[in-house]
């Protein structure tokens, strides 16, 4: 009988972390993991969210090289009780993704001027893809992650092949508690203070904390996987940095909240020309999925969808029903270039 992904997560050990090395994008030196790659499978490059890393995608890294299992053994039938994939695809496409820590997050060190801005981590980004050539590539990115992939896009197309986005953190002034508690980094002196005071609390509580903001449901973790989370921010408090990427990294996104003008996040999604799957989770305490009737209107090609029981982090909670999709919405793309080559 099949059983979601939350539910094995549970009892099954996780997937270990895919291997890494430092690596540069330009002037920035960025810690890079590759799973990998299966037979004919295509490039594609994962950008985390706020205060993440890399390891948020081992999951859906580990899917995507992989074929999609038949109906009735490991996965499910697609939402509407058809197979997920498209007709004389067997096991659906294969994607061989990468998955950076931005720079100061994760192992990889702070950027050499100190500048977080959305803008200069997509030139990071877009300088990793053209270093690596492996260009284009299947583009992914969560929340933060999600925000630095719309602006690549939009400014280097022929680097991106399709754009899948998690929760992004497209800007919306609409009030909401978690991210009112980010904005209020911003604050001179206060945000500071504010991540000083957090900092006291044992790492724990501080997980602990994180997960109920960004998961629909914690319980859905593997014990290790906390841990893991747990080891991770004790390490993060050993280096003595993290604060100040936290804050400079709040700072770009606040920034391009309050923006104005021709260079905004959503006239960058206007203009974006790749294929574009847009997820946002039902239960999300940081993006409201609402912005998904803005996403669908604003993208020129999008595959726009709220999944039910979903927090922040979708790749995480339900990287099949991630990958899936994905394979759905780059079936759909091959077909369209495809007729169009053919006119």
């Amino acid at each position: 009988m099949y059983r979601p992904a939350a539910a094995r997560a549970r009892s099954a050990p996780p997937t270990p972390h895919w291997p890494g090395r430092l690596v540069t994008a330009g002037a920035a030196g960025v810690f890079l993991r590759s799973a990998p790659p299966g037979p004919g499978a295509e490039p594609g490059l994962c950008v985390h969210g706020l205060g993440g890393s890399s390891t948020n995608w081992t999951d859906l890294m580990d899917l995507l090289r992989r074929p999609c299992p038949p109906p009735g053994r490991d996965e499910p039938h697609g939402p509407d009780g058809q197979d997920a994939r498209r007709p004389g695809e067997s096991g659906g496409r294969l994607v061989s993704c990468d998955a950076l820590d931005l720079p100061g997050n994760g192992h990889s060190p702070p950027p050499p001027d100190g500048d977080y801005s959305v803008r200069a981590q997509a030139a990071v980004v877009a300088r990793l893809i053209e270093e690596r050539g492996r260009g284009p590539v299947h583009l992914i990115g969560n929340s933060l992650g999600g925000a630095v992939c719309t602006r690549l896009a939009a400014q280097r197309p022929e680097l991106v092949k399709t754009l899948t986005l998690i929760s992004p953190a497209l800007p919306d002034l609409r009030p909401r508690p978690v991210p009112a508690r980010v904005s209020a980094l911003r604050v001179p002196g206060f945000g500071p203070w504010l991540l000083r005071r957090a900092g006291r609390i044992p790492a724990r509580q501080r997980v602990a904390v994180l997960l109920r903001s960004v998961y629909y449901d914690p319980g859905v973790l593997h014990p290790d996987r906390i841990a893991e989370e747990i080891a991770e921010t004790e390490r993060q408090d050993w280096l003595g940095y993290a604060s100040d990427v936290l804050l400079g990294s709040a700072k770009g996104v606040v920034y391009e909240y309050l923006r104005r003008g021709p260079q905004t996040l959503w006239r960058d999604a206007a203009r974006v020309t790749a294929p574009v799957l847009a997820i946002y989770g039902s239960h999300d305490r940081l993006v409201d999925p609402r912005m998904a009737v803005r996403a669908a209107r604003t993208f020129r090609h999008a595959r726009v969808l709220v999944l039910p029981r979903t927090g922040h982090v979708a790749q995480m909670e339900h990287p099949d029903q991630v990958a899936r999709e994905m394979r759905i919405m780059m079936s759909d793309a091959a077909a369209r270039a495809a007729r169009e080559t053919a006119r």
